[in-house]
């Protein structure tokens, strides 16, 4: 997975690959170059006493250390652009697809993952790739030209490394093996960790509510020590790693001395030439040991891969129509016709058969019992999830068929849990329309009977907005989303349960003051109280996901039971007459 993300993120990165293999090779060779120059000083200026051959050597000796230094900070500045490019690319890639998704996508993954997905597990890859650039490439070049010009300072001497360097290889892979699947669980356990703690934040006001304080405590520190064993697990097996190596390099060091100090006394050996050995064997076990640090890496990034290209390759339920319609005639007349919709693995259907017209100029109302599934039928009408089974239709065209873009300006939804952005108030409001003028924001506030409350506020429509909104009282919420679609204009009105927070008087306002601004438009409102819905010209009762009941307030009172049930629930007969 880790090689096939890479394979498809790096092409755009060709040219500066190339000239960062080319630096790598340059600074690489230069490095390999400097102790054979080291041993002909001390074998040709050293011993003889050669001041000259010395201070010429020895200048060649520092513009190649200049090339080398040179080089390697080029490499890594191209390197560091490279890995930051292709984390940018990858976490965009991410975010597109997520928003893709439908709810049944998101709800699959789950918020805290998609989160860990896009930065932590990206981070990984980032760290990965920089570290190949900088260290990877130079390795090998490193490793093989450092064997040969050892093999070529001393033949004899060069057969230690056969027993050095696959005992390290193999000691490194072992090592490597364990660290893998730990590597998976540290990133699970890191997906646990985020989702209990965005629960608890979320849910702070039910905690205290409650007294829950020392169980969510327990529920955190057992996800937290979870994470810190299987961290500390990991940690261990790559504290192991270094050491190691470095035993091997110095057992090594020891050897080669000893060796080549008796070859050198038989007169089978210079003293530069050993001294220029030494040099190569630090070197090759120097671009083992940052092969060692990649390795250590790997697994874990191996893992990340997998889960980024996991949601990468999940195809949205919602898909895009391949020949969209691009123009409507602008009616807004919406059908629902024989509509089924059940979510995956559920057992029973969420709606059955439900059939419903809502036409321009009227309001439909849409009440029952909860869990009725009247969100849901809701949520169908946007494509914020598909039908299973029968078609949602505007204007006489399968939603299905419709161009996204044509959808947002044609359909607004104020959801049942009102959320806004960080921001300021106006900044919120232009996600209905961007190109909204301040005054088309001051007339939908006054519509959705917001404005007093905004304008009281010390910078009005620049007044800053926490995320969320949670700066805001719950009506305040509800009104600047009702705002926030009013400057839209749309042809469909949705409102889903959008005014549950606001008292009796200002619904009725607000009510009121929908009715004159979108006398011409279609609306749909979704409501648990009667007294909201009770004027509108068409009320559709839902009871356990079917259409149960369909009329005027009046009718309704006067031959449905279910409808009776609700109002009676709420009203008493004089109020409900």
């Amino acid at each position: 997975m880790l090689t096939r993300l890479l394979r498809n993120h790096l092409p755009p990165y060709s040219r500066p690959i190339a000239l960062l293999v080319v630096l790598q090779l340059t600074a690489t060779l230069a490095m390999l170059y400097l102790p054979t120059l080291n041993a002909d000083i001390i074998d040709n200026g050293v011993v003889p006493g050669d001041t000259g051959y010395i201070v010429r050597l020895g200048g060649i000796m520092l513009g190649v250390t200049f090339l080398q230094a040179v080089c390697s900070a080029a490499a890594v500045f191209f390197g560091a652009r490279t890995a930051m490019g292709v984390g940018r690319d990858i976490r965009a890639a991410v975010f597109d697809q997520v928003q893709s998704f439908s709810a049944r996508e998101v709800g699959r993954f789950g918020a805290p993952s998609l989160i860990t997905r896009a930065t932590n597990d990206v981070q990984q890859i980032q760290m990965l790739v920089l570290m190949a650039f900088t260290m990877m490439i130079s390795a090998p070049i490193m490793c093989l030209g450092g064997i040969a010009l050892a093999v070529h300072q001393d033949a004899g001497l060069s057969l230690l490394l056969v027993a050095i360097v696959p005992f390290l290889a193999a000691m490194i892979t072992l090592l490597v093996r364990r660290m893998q699947p730990l590597g998976r669980k540290m990133q699970e356990r890191l997906d646990e960790v985020n989702r209990i703690l965005r629960e608890q934040i979320t849910g702070l006001r039910v905690i205290r509510a409650f007294v829950r304080d020392d169980h969510e405590k327990r529920r955190f520190g057992t996800a937290n020590a979870d994470l810190t064993d299987v961290s500390l697990r990991f940690g261990r097996i790559m504290a192991l790693l270094f050491p190691l190596v470095m035993a091997v390099v110095n057992v090594s060091s020891i050897a080669v001395i000893w060796f080549g100090a008796h070859r050198i006394d038989d007169g089978a050996m210079e003293i530069g030439a050993l001294t220029a050995f030494l040099s190569y064997l630090m070197q090759i076990l120097m671009s083992v040991m940052m092969a060692t640090f990649m390795f250590s890496m790997i697994p874990r990034a191996e893992v990340c891969a997998e889960r980024i290209q996991e949601v990468l390759g999940t195809e949205s339920t919602l898909r895009p129509p391949a020949d969209p319609v691009r123009t409507l005639p602008r009616h807004g007349e919406l059908e629902l016709r024989d509509v089924m919709f059940s979510y995956p693995g559920a057992e029973a259907a969420v709606l059955r058969g439900v059939s419903v017209r809502a036409r321009p100029g009227r309001t439909t109302a849409i009440i029952g019992s909860t869990g009725s599934g009247k969100s849901t039928l809701l949520g169908l009408v946007p494509r914020l999830s598909d039908v299973s089974e029968g078609a949602v239709l505007i204007d006489g065209v399968d939603v299905r068929d419709i161009d996204p873009k044509l959808m947002a300006e044609t359909v607004a939804l104020v959801p049942q849990k009102p959320y806004l952005f960080t921001g300021t108030i106006a900044s919120n409001l232009r996600y209905g329309d961007p190109e909204a003028t301040d005054t088309e924001l001051w007339r939908a506030l006054d519509i959705a009977q917001a404005r007093d409350f905004v304008e009281a506020m010390p910078d009005g429509l620049d007044t800053p907005i926490a995320q969320g909104g949670t700066n805001v009282s719950g009506g305040q919420r509800q009104r600047l989303a009702i705002a926030r679609a009013l400057v839209r204009r749309p042809d469909i009105y949705l409102f889903d349960d959008s005014f549950s927070a606001l008292d009796y008087a200002t619904d009725a306002a607000l009510r009121a003051a929908l009715a004159r601004e979108t006398a011409g438009a279609t609306m749909v409102i979704v409501a648990q109280r009667v007294a909201t819905i009770r004027d509108a010209d068409q009320i559709i009762v839902l009871d356990d996901g079917q259409v149960v009941g369909t009329g005027t307030h009046r009718e309704l009172l006067a031959g449905n039971d279910t409808y009776r049930e609700i109002v009676f629930s709420q009203l008493t007969e004089e109020e409900a007459a």
